[in-house]
């Protein structure tokens, strides 16, 4: 496995490749993998003759007070497992060539930012669209892969990707979960003891609306409400937002008449985890 650092080089081998008659799948991360992160590069794997992961930890989708001087880094374990996975470049940029002084660019996808996260994290998709259109005209992929977990930041690339007429597809897999049903999530390290316990009310929530749409309720207001309290019969918890909206546009709906999807932002402590779910109330159950 080649590590790159210099933005430069890794356009250069990008071009290269392509030159040779080679795809490019690329796995965009901020580092600290996790077994949800090894089955993107697994996927990855399969869409394109060279994978290419990148580690970088951007500022500019951080807020004032969030937690951007404490994300947690692991460089060495993380191109171990990177390797084992049979990844081929490891890019790992600085911020100092990524955002060099006096940089002022950014990409603002009008609308889906304004939804669920973009609420309390009004900067955020900003940096988001920002740092991955970046990363796409460096690495020059053909396909990128990114979890459903962080289920708005997949639609907000969708569309950026679609409005700037970028020629690369974007793949979104399924959440992985811990045994108890916690989305895995490099944030999941900050929890103490106590608020590892009550994180599993996230996808029992979500669960529970599940069960509640197989059973013929169709109101959201119902639904949420019965969510909320299960959640907040858990120690420590306080609800960022519950919403349930249309997969495509993010707008909420008042009742779950077609593909719907549920998703949701919990504090636990000083620690804040997201999970979704799709519901479908055609069938009898829908999976997460």
């Amino acid at each position: 496995m080649e590590i790159i650092r210099k933005l430069q080089d890794m356009q250069s081998r990008a071009v290269d490749m392509h030159q040779q008659g080679k795809t490019i799948a690329f796995v965009p991360t901020m580092g600290f993998l996790h077994k949800g992160h090894l089955s993107l590069m697994r996927e990855g794997r399969k869409r394109g003759d060279i994978l290419v992961v990148s580690i970088f930890v951007n500022p500019a989708q951080f807020g004032p007070n969030e937690d951007f001087d404490k994300y947690p880094k692991s460089f060495e374990q993380d191109a171990d497992a990177a390797k084992k996975e049979g990844v081929d470049i490891l890019f790992n940029p600085c911020k100092e060539e990524l955002y060099p002084e006096r940089y002022q660019t950014y990409v603002n996808v009008e609308k889906l930012q304004n939804y669920l996260c973009g609420v309390s994290r009004p900067l955020h998709f900003r940096g988001v669209a920002t740092v991955v259109t970046k990363l796409f005209n460096i690495v020059k992929a053909d396909a990128a892969i990114f979890g459903e977990k962080d289920y708005q930041q997949l639609v907000v690339i969708r569309q950026m990707a679609l409005d700037l007429n970028l020629d690369i597809e974007i793949k979104g897999c399924p959440i992985v979960r811990e045994p108890d049903g916690v989305a895995m999530s490099s944030r999941n390290s900050y929890l103490s003891e106590k608020d590892r316990k009550s994180a599993v009310c996230l996808y029992q929530a979500l669960n529970e609306a599940k069960k509640l749409v197989k059973e013929g309720v169709k109101k959201s207001s119902e639904i949420i409400m019965t969510a909320s309290a299960l959640i907040r019969s858990y120690p420590g918890t306080e609800i960022d937002y519950i919403s349930i909206f249309d997969p495509e546009t993010l707008e909420e709906i008042e009742s779950v008449e077609e593909l719907s999807r549920m998703a949701m932002a919990v504090r636990l402590g000083e620690t804040r985890l997201i999970d979704n779910i799709l519901i479908d109330p055609r069938k009898k159950g829908s999976r997460a």
